[in-house]
């Protein structure tokens, strides 16, 4: 299990990329931070786009900065929701967003949903995609 300090960080990290959340056709703001195998944490937020198809989740920002260092064995990621200027809601990761964290994590991987540093709910990844695709399982 993760340590509170690092849940809290997590957290705190989220809550703070959605601030920079570009979201103005939904006003569906979010922001993700992911832990890396090695104590790193990158966050991201949500940016639309008028092309809906060219939008991008936060937790895949988040991810796909950490990937673009070299971290490809992602421990956790927290996901902070919620409409703008209003409280946060226990949000999941999309579908897309959850074969992306497949990709980089594994069955443990942690997912905190959280309104607030004190206030979340954790399940590992297995819980919420237990059938992930996976490209090597073919070979």
């Amino acid at each position: 299990m993760l340590e509170q300090e690092i849940i809290k960080r997590l957290i705190t990290a989220a809550l703070d990329a959605r601030e920079k959340s570009y979201a103005p056709y939904s006003s569906f703001m979010v922001g993700a931070a992911v832990y890396t195998e090695n104590g790193q944490i990158y966050s991201g937020c949500n940016v639309e786009n008028s092309s809906y198809g060219a939008a991008n989740c936060a937790e895949r920002t988040a991810i796909y900065k950490a990937v673009s260092e070299g971290h490809r064995n992602i421990k956790a990621v927290a996901v902070v929701a919620g409409m703008k200027f209003e409280k946060t809601v226990y949000t999941s990761p999309c579908g897309i967003c959850r074969q992306v964290i497949a990709e980089f994590g594994d069955d443990d991987t942690y997912i905190i949903m959280a309104v607030s540093p004190d206030e979340y709910k954790i399940v590992t990844l297995n819980e919420l995609l237990p059938y992930s695709f996976d490209f090597n399982s073919y070979k």
